[in-house]
């Protein structure tokens, strides 16, 4: 039998209320490494503010976080980006006013022995792993206001992965997206994945979730509904889960869900 995997993030029994209201109540989910992990529900069903206490913008009232099997101390997103926990937010957060490399760069500029910024260095290295990530990016010098939606979320991604990110946060990446601009995002999605980054995906697109992701996560009211790989249920059977809480026979309550599913297949 093979030893179980580690995963990249577990988030244990993880809980915390504003003034009485439990927005998140002792939720787990766990992602791998070169896996997409798709959060879905309702606004308000938890899933924003589960993923905000992993990035650091939220403090948990109770519970744990483990990253690759160690115990995290996530205070803050400083704290976030030293676990290599990078967040992708719907807006992007990119200056529009400048280039690429600016970009890239922005907070953590490059600088040369005289103090001045290092414009040269910094453009090579955008070159760099824009190249890996979408060799048909050219628009190097265009201030990233002027580039189409798919060619933003090169951006961002480039952003996050520079500095060696393993873990990423992706909040509605094709959201207002064109059918081309939106296949772009799966095939940068694709590459992410075969380097061994993990995603947690949180979209309301429930085709978008098939497409991109490899198990799914559904909250409702603060609570894990379950957790499915893709391959085991449908997408009215997730349907169910988002808005009856009604957890299907493919689907698994709290983390751990594609190791006990293999688990279960070995021993048949």
């Amino acid at each position: 039998m093979n030893a179980p995997r580690t995963p990249l993030v577990e988030m244990r029994d993880i809980s915390l209320a504003f003034g009485g209201i439990h927005a998140v109540e002792r939720a787990s989910i766990d992602l791998y490494d070169g896996e997409v992990m798709a959060l879905v529900g309702h606004n308000g069903a938890g899933k924003s503010t589960l993923i905000k206490i992993l990035s650091g913008a939220y403090q948990r009232d109770s519970g744990t976080i483990f990253v690759r099997g160690e115990e995290a101390t996530i205070a803050n997103p400083r704290d976030a980006k030293k676990y290599g926990i990078e967040t992708i937010y719907q807006t992007l957060a990119l200056a529009d006013n400048v280039d690429t490399a600016a970009n890239l760069f922005l907070g953590r500029e490059l600088r040369t022995r005289w103090g001045t910024l290092d414009d040269i260095a910094m453009e090579a290295q955008a070159r760099t792993v824009m190249s890996r990530l979408n060799p048909h990016f050219q628009r190097f010098k265009d201030p990233v206001k002027a580039l189409s939606g798919g060619q933003r979320q090169s951006v961002a991604i480039a952003r996050a992965i520079l500095f060696n990110a393993q873990i990423l946060v992706m909040d509605e990446p094709t959201a207002a997206l064109g059918p081309q601009e939106a296949a772009q995002v799966g095939e940068l999605v694709e590459q992410l994945k075969a380097r061994g980054i993990g995603i947690f995906l949180i979209s309301h697109d429930i085709h978008d979730v098939f497409d991109l992701a490899n198990r799914i996560c559904a909250m409702k009211n603060g609570r894990v509904v379950g957790t499915a790989r893709v391959a085991d249920v449908t997408k009215d059977e997730v349907l169910g889960m988002i808005i009856l809480g009604k957890r299907p026979p493919g689907a698994i309550a709290g983390p751990g869900a594609i190791e006990r599913a293999a688990n279960a297949t070995r021993s048949e």
